[in-house]
């Protein structure tokens, strides 16, 4: 049985208030790939996740997601942004934050069936955040916070969840936990995850790519040193993690092995 696409990009440049942002994009992800782009800030990383969404039109080349455009298959998306600030003192919960998810599913606005709390306490349950229900979302951790908006995209059952650096504000025990989430998740849709930061890339992904206006990819999990040094436009020194933020082969203490498993520049 085929495996059906998800995501297509074909030589798609986007130009931003006179700047080219992003020049000749080339993906393709099938359903269930989970994949890591890493790249500098201001690399054009959320203005792909954007084109991809329906956000962000193209000036050239081609997008689908599902075999559509990107609006006509927005219902099958969740998105996690960036986190922002969040008022302390606005009184919602964690349970009327995560039912924000099934909006979009709501025959009626505003009005929740019994199927839609369910999806809820699921997504709740899969974001480990179900003894959390009834706190006020503004007094939550940071790391907390993020598990909340987590179960808010998976509440909508998206086929594709597109993640913006999702663990820029929580700390390494937050983000193993939150890769742990994804896990669980990764069986019933296709994930795309950034970052900047290439220590945060978890050995759970299946493919990376680096983006910096081009984007390097190789449907694999290789991060070439060629790529990091034109991505990040520098000599980069490549240093290997151990378990579980590895993204390459185990390291069997060969130079040519140390420099294969790189997931992190200094």
């Amino acid at each position: 049985m085929n495996t059906m696409e998800a995501v297509r990009l074909e030589q798609v440049t986007v130009e931003l208030d006179g700047q080219t942002v992003l020049e000749d994009v080339t993906l393709s992800l099938k359903e269930n790939d989970f994949l890591g782009i890493i790249g500098p800030n201001g690399g054009g990383k959320t203005t792909l996740l954007k084109v991809i969404l329906g956000i962000i039109k193209p000036q050239s080349g081609i997008a689908l997601v599902f075999g559509s455009s990107p609006r006509s298959a927005r219902m099958q998306m969740g998105y996690v942004p960036q986190v922002s600030g969040f008022d302390r003192a606005f009184p919602m919960t964690v349970f009327d934050a995560v039912l924000m998810g099934r909006i979009g599913k709501a025959p009626i606005p505003g009005y929740y069936s019994s199927l839609d709390r369910d999806k809820v306490s699921e997504a709740m349950d899969l974001a480990g955040i179900t003894d959390l229900m009834k706190r006020q979302v503004g007094r939550l951790s940071e790391g907390q916070k993020q598990r909340v908006f987590i179960a808010r995209a998976l509440a909508s059952e998206p086929k594709l969840l597109l993640l913006d650096e999702p663990t820029a504000s929580v700390d390494p025990e937050a983000t193993t936990e939150f890769y742990d989430i994804l896990n669980k998740a990764r069986d019933r849709m296709t994930i795309i995850l950034v970052s900047h930061d290439i220590g945060v890339i978890s050995s759970q992904i299946d493919k990376v790519a680096c983006l910096n206006r081009r984007l390097f990819y190789h449907d694999s999990k290789e991060i070439r040193e060629d790529d990091l040094k034109s991505v990040y436009r520098c000599p980069v020194d490549l240093i290997a993690h151990g378990v579980p933020h590895r993204v390459m082969k185990e390291h069997d203490g060969s130079k040519t092995e140390k420099n294969e498993e790189c997931n992190s520049s200094g």
